[in-house]
């Protein structure tokens, strides 16, 4: 017995040890965090795309280290950027190399209006506009299975829907595919053009898919019951389809339609939704994308043997994105983490060599002055889980106790996740917690999590909110009267919200683009939304109608006169989502109570800032405002 007593004594001795050096540790590091300027953060770069050239020698970029985007090619093998655009004013996104050629498929709108053009950079140096109409948008589709056309959306016939097109890659006619007077959203085209899969959304999770045969106008109806159903791919056979549902489950899985019969089967299911899935080219391999708790999870399954293949371990970072060469030997990934901005690497999926391409973290930054984001739930007002993404400075501690603000993302469905804000770790690298809150009506949890919110905005949603300021303020580390809410887009109108209708809650609030008037909002949607514009109705309301109401209700714009608390507000004038008069009016009337209200507005900015030097300007003054009024550094005077 006694020596029982023994042993345990000197476990717990041990695991004393242990907790002591882990407190020491944290303190050491909270100790010597190195805090960072936004020009600093700001100079930490942004890569996405990565599409192969013909000879697997080089990818396509884009890239914002000029400070908008530009397209660039690097070597395969490693070594320095080659600019292929060097623009000063507009954002240019690049597509893709041409599938036999060095030609580059690339978008560009007017700062942030979303009207989209397509346009092929040439060989010698010069660039072609390919979809001219002056207000129509153009999306890319893919390209044609022989490798001769592309296959694009544009809504230049009719401003409300998208129509498909191909395009002749030699002498660059197009021709109209499928006329789209009915509202149906495109999701696929068969390899021999014979078959387009269609969606019409019922509401904002539920829709009916069909394959629609172009020779005869013929739509076939793929799902049997109401449920969230999305095309991925047909087959290479041309035999199949294969889509995600929802049908009888939480999440979603991916299902085949066999085309001949109509039949169906189950081909793989998780316990978080497959948000995608593809074949590559020659069917080598299957791409499955899992949302596993706000973070992607890839499988890569190779087809011939049935088993997923190994990837390379990236320790606390998570493969996020794949791409493959057109020959399936190459594969580009993109690798982050909620502390780091990702960084593009090539693997060899023969010889197993990795070589990573990209050092996306500014050298002045070091990764351990950075916060890894932790997922924490809580409960809410009625006993709703709500799961959340939380980033703790450093330097809080029980002794120290900084601040937090609520973040609440864009949506509505929308979803906070474990990915990199150079805003969030700006803030926390400057003594600001964040918890990043995925309230009821957030995807990613089920379709019965999703669904809570319905006709319910600015009120459920809303609680949630404060329950997460309620769980920020019985943190050790945490001040609880310093406690602020932030958010983008829906993430700005629950901002509004929370200082509308809760006016005690929040300490400052921080709206980026939100709504404040669901009525003029409804009535203004971009016109290219026209077919999930009833579905939104579902879910919101229609301004149309006795839903008026309630619209106006939850509109902070009408009930101005409660905001007692400091309130930042940012805003693109291109917009065309939220439109600039939501925001003048919102600062228009909160002035008049005498709260202290500062306005940035962009210009050359719309629904999202993507200039570098306008987000170092929008950043820096989010946290001049928030030492001001929130830290209390330099006490407010009127």
């Amino acid at each position: 017995m006694k020596k029982l007593s023994l042993l345990f004594a000197l476990m717990l001795f041990i695991v004393s040890c242990k907790d002591d050096k882990k407190q020491a540790d944290k303190k050491d590091v909270a100790k010597n965090v190195k805090e960072y300027s936004i020009a600093q953060i700001m100079d930490n770069e942004r890569v996405f795309g990565g599409s192969f050239s013909p000879d697997k020698s080089k990818l396509l970029i884009t890239s914002n280290r000029s400070g908008i985007f530009n397209m660039y090619t690097i070597p395969t093998g490693g070594g320095d950027y080659t600019p292929i655009t060097q623009s000063d004013s507009i954002s240019i996104y690049a597509v893709s190399f041409f599938p036999e050629d060095e030609r580059i498929l690339y978008r560009m709108d007017n700062n942030g209006d979303e009207i989209f053009h397509l346009f092929v950079k040439n060989t010698d140096g010069t660039s072609t506009e390919l979809t001219t109409k002056e207000g129509a948008r153009a999306s890319f589709f893919q390209w044609a299975k022989d490798k001769k056309s592309f296959f694009y959306q544009s809504n230049e016939r009719d401003s409300r829907y998208m129509d498909m097109y191909e395009m002749n890659l030699e002498t660059f006619t197009s021709k109209l595919i499928y006329k789209n007077d009915e509202g149906y959203s495109i999701g696929g085209i068969s390899d021999d053009k014979s078959r387009l899969a269609v969606s019409k959304s019922i509401n904002t999770n539920d829709s009916d898919l069909f394959v629609y045969t172009i020779a005869t106008k013929k739509l076939a109806k793929v799902n049997t019951q109401l449920s969230s159903n999305s095309a991925e791919e047909f087959s290479s056979d041309n035999a199949a389809l294969y889509y995600t549902t929802d049908a009888d489950a939480e999440f979603s899985y991916l299902m085949k339609y066999n085309l001949a019969d109509g039949t169906r089967e189950k081909v793989l299911s998780k316990s978080w939704d497959i948000s995608g899935s593809y074949h590559t080219t020659n069917d080598t391999y299957r791409v499955t994308y899992i949302n596993e708790d706000a973070k992607n999870t890839i499988e890569i399954q190779e087809v011939a043997t049935g088993k997923n293949i190994d990837l390379p371990n990236f320790d606390n970072q998570s493969i996020t994105n794949v791409g493959f060469s057109w020959d399936e030997t190459k594969m580009r990934l993109f690798v982050g983490g909620s502390n780091t901005p990702s960084n593009l690497y090539v693997y060899d999926l023969k010889t197993k060599d990795l070589k990573q391409l990209t050092n996306t973290l500014n050298k002045t930054v070091e990764l351990k002055d950075l916060v890894t984001a932790k997922v924490i739930r809580y409960k809410s007002f009625d006993g709703t889980e709500i799961p959340a993404i939380y980033y703790l400075p450093h330097q809080a501690s029980a002794d120290k106790k900084v601040p937090a603000l609520v973040w609440v993302h864009g949506g509505p469905g929308g979803q906070s996740r474990q990915s990199f804000s150079p805003l969030i770790q700006y803030l926390t690298n400057h003594g600001y917690a964040v918890l990043a809150v995925n309230n009821r009506g957030s995807s990613g949890y089920g379709k019965t999590f999703y669904k809570m919110d319905d006709q319910n905005h600015g009120e459920g949603d809303l609680q949630d909110c404060v329950e997460g300021k309620n769980w920020l303020a019985s943190q050790a580390e945490i001040d609880g009267d310093k406690i602020g809410i932030i958010g983008g887009s829906y993430g700005g109108y629950m901002t509004m919200a929370a200082l509308t209708y809760t006016p005690e809650e929040f300490d400052v609030g921080v709206n980026i683009f939100g709504v404040t008037n669901w009525i003029r909002t409804l009535k203004n949607i971009p016109p290219w939304w026209e077919s999930f514009k009833d579905a939104l109705y579902l879910e919101l309301g229609n301004p149309h109608t006795a839903d008026s109401v309630r619209l106006r209700r939850i509109s902070p714009l009408f009930h101005t006169d409660k905001v007692t608390k400091p309130l930042m507000v940012l805003q693109g004038a291109k917009d065309p989502r939220v439109l600039q008069i939501e925001s003048d009016e919102i600062v228009a009337g909160v002035k008049k109570n005498g709260v202290p209200v500062e306005y940035l507005l962009f210009e050359d900015e719309g629904h999202g800032f993507v200039k570098k030097e306008n987000q170092i300007e929008a950043y820096s003054g989010i946290l001049k405002f928030l030492d001001q009024y929130l830290k209390k550094e330099t006490p407010f005077k009127d």
